[in-house]
């Protein structure tokens, strides 16, 4: 297989929209109305989602809310709930609020990870696992990740609610996600996106700049606050998006991008998407 023919298929396999027709406006409309059709055909009462404060959040937040409110509209009764799940005290929580106050959610949520995060890792480290020092951060920061979302299937459970992630194509690319972590979700509305298309969807809606143009971190190891992706990357999410849609990278940005793509293929078992449920593609 060559090197363009193995790219075609990923572009494929990851469900990835065509440049040359994309539209904001439209592709708004076609995942509020995926998250409306699956929430009358599943019967559930809403969506719940955990509200960073970055660009994917909100916009996944903001498309919810609109799918929970043509839900509404339509007579079947859905309520999207944001949660804030900060670790202690969160340094950028003024994005997060920012994020609510444009998503306005029908309700909104505040637990704090912390106490549950810290005594589940010290049982971990008490039972006898051999942390080593220099990854001991990172391995946490993928408990945080999943204690996070351990607290949005308890909220969804208790209100027959799904879970909405925040996995676009360029993240799905590169495995830049925690498995079973903000991996796992029942919904994806930004599925088939790279990420300069979801920042394009977030300005659609009208998304603060701020938060549109904030740098990607996903911020789970507290010895390096804020960590931006394309640092824990290697590789840009320009050159990311770039081999996504097509378009030729440099060899060492192929190569770090397919070294990712190699190693992380066990996250990608994908949950629903907006192409494998609507069959449109």
């Amino acid at each position: 297989m060559t090197d363009r023919q193995q790219q075609s298929e990923i572009i494929s396999a990851l469900e990835v929209i065509d440049p040359a027709h994309f539209d904001a406006a439209a592709e708004c409309d076609r995942r509020i109305e995926f998250l409306t059709r699956y929430l009358r055909e599943s019967g559930a009462n809403g969506l719940v989602l955990g509200i960073s404060g970055g660009v994917d959040s909100t916009t996944a937040g903001r498309l919810s809310q609109l799918a929970c409110e043509r839900s509404r509209e339509q007579g079947h009764e859905a309520r999207f709930v944001a949660v804030r799940l900060p670790y202690g005290t969160q340094a950028d929580a003024h994005h997060a609020e920012m994020a609510l106050e444009f998503i306005a959610p029908d309700e909104a949520l505040e637990v704090d990870i912390a106490p549950g995060v810290d005594a589940l890792w010290s049982s971990v480290l008490a039972a006898g696992l051999a942390a080593d020092d220099a990854t001991d951060e990172y391995h946490k920061g993928n408990v945080k990740a999943r204690a996070r979302m351990v607290v949005q299937y308890a909220v969804a459970g208790v209100r027959g609610s799904l879970v909405v992630g925040t996995d676009h194509s360029a993240e799905a690319l590169v495995g830049f996600f925690t498995k079973f972590g903000d991996g796992a979700a029942d919904v994806t509305p930004l599925f088939g996106l790279p990420k300069r298309r979801v920042r394009e969807v977030a300005r659609h809606l009208g998304a603060p700049t701020e938060l549109v143009e904030k740098v990607p971190t996903a911020d789970l190891e507290s010895d390096r606050p804020l960590l931006a992706d394309e640092v824990a990357l290697g590789v840009s999410y320009d050159a990311v998006d770039d081999y996504l849609e097509g378009a030729e990278i440099s060899a060492e940005d192929e190569a770090t991008i397919l070294g990712w793509y190699r190693r992380t293929g066990h996250k990608r078992d994908l949950p629903v998407t907006p192409a494998g449920f609507l069959g449109d593609r």
